[in-house]
C-alpha cells in the first residue's frame, strides 16, 4: 500500500511538474520564438519588408517615371526594348520603363490586397460574434447568407459582382471582400460558440458579468488567434485573385500599374516580348510564396494545438 500511494504520489508531482512547464515555456519564450524556429517564415519576413521598401520608396531603386514614354534626357524611349542595364526589365508597347512601372504595381497589389484582407477579416469577425452572442432569427439570417456566398467559389462571386458594380481596382477590392468575408463570419462564430459554452463563462455568467465583458475579457481574445491565422494564410491568395481579376480585365485599368495587369498586357506580346509578361509574373510567384511561408509560421505561433 505504502509503494503504491508513493508511486500515485511520484505520478502526481511529475504530472504536476509537466503542467508547469507547459504553462511556464510559452509565456517565457512567446510566439516570436515559435515564428522565429521557422526559418522559411524568418526569411520571408525578410524578403517581403524588402520588398515593401522598395515599393513605398520607390525612387530608391528607381529614378524613372511609370506613366512617361520619355527617358531622364527628354527624349522618347524605343517600345518593346529588351532588358537594358538603363532599362532592367525593357520597356513595354508605349516605351515605358517596365521596372519602374513593376515596382509601383507592387505598391499597387499589396495595398490592395491587405485593404480585401481587412475589411473581410473586420466585417466577418463582426457579423460571427454578432451571430454567436444575439443567436435566434439574427444568427439564422446572417449565416445562411454566408453560407450562400459560400456556395459558389470565391473567384465566381467576385466576377458577377463586379458585372454589378463595374471593373476597376476599387470595385475589385470590394467584390473580394464581400466574397472573403463569410469564411471569417463563420470561423469567428464558431470560436465565439466554443468559449461561450466553456466552463469559465459560464462561471462569469454566474457572477453577473455582463455580455459586453465577456465578450472583451473572454470571446475576443481567444478568436482573435484563429482570424489572424486565416487573415495572413489568406494574403497570399487575394493578391493572386487581385492579379487573376486585373488579368481577366475586371481589376486595374490602363495605365494604372498592377502586376496582374502588367502580365495580362504582356501575354499578347509573349512571342516577341518575352521579358513583358515574364518579370511581373515571377514578382507575383515571390510575394505569394512569401507570404504563405510567413502565414504558416504565424499559424504555428498562434496555434495551441501545434507543438
Amino acid at each position: 500500500m505504502k509503494l503504491a500511494a508513493i508511486s500515485v504520489e511520484s505520478a502526481g508531482a511529475e504530472s504536476l511538474r509537466s503542467m508547469k512547464e507547459l504553462l511556464i515555456v510559452p509565456h517565457r519564450r512567446g510566439r516570436w520564438f515559435v515564428f522565429a524556429k521557422n526559418r522559411f517564415a524568418l526569411m520571408s519576413s525578410a524578403l517581403l519588408a524588402f520588398i515593401l521598401l522598395i515599393s513605398v520608396f520607390p525612387g530608391t531603386v528607381s529614378s524613372r517615371d511609370p506613366y512617361s514614354s520619355t527617358a531622364l534626357d527628354g527624349t522618347f524611349q524605343p517600345p518593346l526594348q529588351q532588358p537594358t542595364r538603363q532599362h532592367p526589365f525593357g520597356t513595354d508597347e508605349l516605351g515605358r520603363d517596365l521596372f519602374s512601372r513593376t515596382i509601383y504595381g507592387i505598391r499597387v497589389s499589396l495595398a490592395a490586397g491587405a485593404s480585401v484582407v481587412a475589411m473581410s477579416a473586420g466585417l466577418g469577425t463582426f457579423v460571427g460574434l454578432l451571430s454567436a452572442i444575439i443567436g435566434g432569427v439574427f444568427d439564422e439570417v446572417a449565416m445562411g447568407t454566408a453560407s450562400a456566398f459560400l456556395a459558389f467559389p470565391t473567384l465566381v462571386v467576385a466576377v458577377v459582382l463586379i458585372g454589378s458594380l463595374g471593373v476597376g481596382l476599387v470595385n475589385g477590392a470590394v467584390a473580394l471582400t464581400l466574397a472573403f468575408w463569410p469564411q471569417f463570419a463563420w470561423l469567428a462564430r464558431g470560436m465565439a460558440v466554443s468559449v461561450m459554452q466553456s466552463g469559465y463563462v459560464e462561471g462569469a455568467r454566474s457572477v453577473g458579468a455582463s455580455w459586453f465583458r465577456i465578450l472583451r475579457y473572454h470571446v475576443l481574445p481567444n478568436s482573435v488567434g484563429p482570424v489572424l491565422i486565416k487573415a495572413s494564410l489568406d494574403f497570399g491568395h487575394v493578391v493572386l485573385l487581385m492579379g487573376t481579376l486585373s488579368f481577366l480585365g475586371f481589376g486595374a485599368q490602363p495605365p494604372l500599374p498592377e502586376l496582374g495587369a502588367l502580365v495580362a498586357r504582356g501575354r499578347l506580346v509573349i512571342l516577341t516580348a518575352w521579358w513583358y509578361a515574364t518579370f511581373p509574373g515571377l514578382l507575383i510567384f515571390v510575394i505569394v510564396l512569401t507570404l504563405n511561408f510567413i502565414g504558416d509560421g504565424l499559424r504555428e505561433a498562434f496555434d495551441p494545438t501545434i507543438t
